[in-house]
């Protein structure tokens, strides 16, 4: 009541005839860029999800470093989208033309040419909207490939990889769907990035999980030993934190305050994602014969990364088939890659790679006459082959020159003291010897 009374009062103060010069065009483009950038705020809510599940999920040794990697990503992602990466994935592909793999429109923003934010993107939002938004999103990516990698990954070596493969290659690949290129020619379609962020996220994260191999003691004679997380509860906020924050990954790609089209997008990413839950949680406890937290935490993330590809265009029932099946691929991709002994401590790969693989064919099963499967895999594999070798490549020249690995004796310690020198929760730190 006391918003509406002093947003009343700024209004009655206005000059009489200020409201009289806003046209229809400066109204809607008001309307929209409002909800563009509320959606931009959920997108950077999400890395607060990220760092607490992926603390909560590994050991109290490595808090700090998990911390510390989640805030240098955010930090990362929006500098190097600033100066090279919006102008990657949109280099002014002219749509249509079937042959644009790769562009570049020079370093750093700023407004185009006769800019005019009335005709900008259809008069939906700013340029600066825009490039906000979109960085928020180069910066999640890396993310992905953080949680894959933790506790025994070189802090240096995490960065600097972090930083070319979020400042390059992610808004290079990226350019072939979301900036016009050849990918969107043919049809492919990835409506917030089930493909474009969490797959290639995730054939990232492989590349570095195989380059760097599991931890001490998670594969012994020939059987899984699990190491637990040590904050169930803090990784219980994160993913909470994440859905929450999905309402603006999907609900903002969108890229207008559409009514209809955002409020359907909030349904199908809901019921996706509740069908996650329940499917994870059905198949892990007919498995394990108990009601494992855990699944039940990625299950919710599975349906929410198997939607992404089509929350706009598959039906609100379909939606809820999609994350069934996201919540059985995400419970049984942890035991398949356990079985190839690729150890994923937050169950990154099973989540974003095989989920974000699932929900982009989804479109074409689902929604037909959106893209065909067909063309829907050929997306996938372009996607699949660069990520993964660009990411190895990447990986590899890291492990040998500068390393990529923690020494034994720091990861038995812990990153936060071998790497920081400080411990996350004071006087509680056990230095182990074994």
């Amino acid at each position: 009541m006391k918003f509406i009374l002093v947003l009343a009062v700024l209004l009655a103060l206005l000059p009489q005839g200020h409201a009289a010069d806003l046209t229809l065009e400066d109204v809607n483009l008001r309307a929209n860029n409002t909800w563009m950038l509320v959606a931009t705020f959920l997108v950077f809510i999400m890395h607060l999800g990220f760092a607490t599940l992926e603390t909560g999920l590994t050991r109290s040794k490595n808090t700090v470093n998990i911390l510390f990697k989640n805030s240098s990503v955010l930090a990362i992602g929006l500098l190097t989208y600033a100066i090279c990466g919006f102008n990657l994935m949109y280099p002014g592909f002219i749509d249509g033309t079937g042959n644009e793999w790769f562009g570049f429109a020079g370093w750093g923003i700023s407004e185009p040419v006769d800019y005019n934010p009335l005709t900008y993107a259809d008069g939906n939002y700013t340029y600066w909207t825009d490039f906000l938004f979109q960085a928020m999103f180069a910066a999640t990516c890396a993310t992905i490939v953080s949680g894959a990698v933790a506790e025994r990954i070189k802090l240096g070596s995490f960065l600097i990889f972090s930083t070319i493969f979020v400042g390059f290659f992610y808004p290079w690949m990226g350019s072939w769907k979301w900036g016009y290129g050849w990918l969107h020619d043919k049809g492919f379609y990835d409506f917030a990035g089930s493909t474009l962020v969490h797959s290639v996220g995730g054939w990232a994260a492989l590349a570095g999980v195989m380059m760097l191999g599991p931890r001490i003691g998670k594969y012994v004679n020939g059987s899984v030993k699990p190491i637990m997380g040590h904050n169930l509860p803090l990784a219980a906020i994160g993913v909470f934190l994440l859905w929450f924050g999905w309402y603006g990954f999907n609900g903002g790609s969108v890229l207008s305050a559409d009514p209809e089209l955002v409020s359907k997008v909030f349904v199908t990413t809901s019921l996706s994602a509740a069908a996650g839950v329940l499917a994870a949680i059905t198949i892990s406890w007919m498995k394990s014969r108990k009601p494992d937290l855990t699944m039940a935490l990625n299950g919710s993330l599975a349906g929410l990364v198997g939607v992404t590809a089509g929350a706009d265009v598959v039906s609100v029932m379909d939606s809820v088939l999609i994350g069934s099946i996201s919540g059985v691929i995400v419970v049984f991709g942890v035991g398949f890659f356990d079985k190839l002994k690729l150890d994923d401590p937050v169950g990154a790969l099973s989540v974003h790679l095989l989920c974000g693989i699932w929900g982009t064919i989804a479109v074409g099963v689902f929604s037909p006459e959106t893209t065909s499967v067909g063309v829907q895999l050929l997306g996938i594999a372009a996607y699949g082959v660069v990520s993964f070798l660009s990411a190895l490549i990447i990986f590899a020249i890291l492990k040998y020159t500068i390393g990529i690995r923690v020494s034994e004796e720091e990861e038995l310690g812990g990153l936060d003291i071998g790497e920081h020198g400080m411990e996350a929760y004071n006087g509680f730190q056990i230095f182990l010897t074994q």
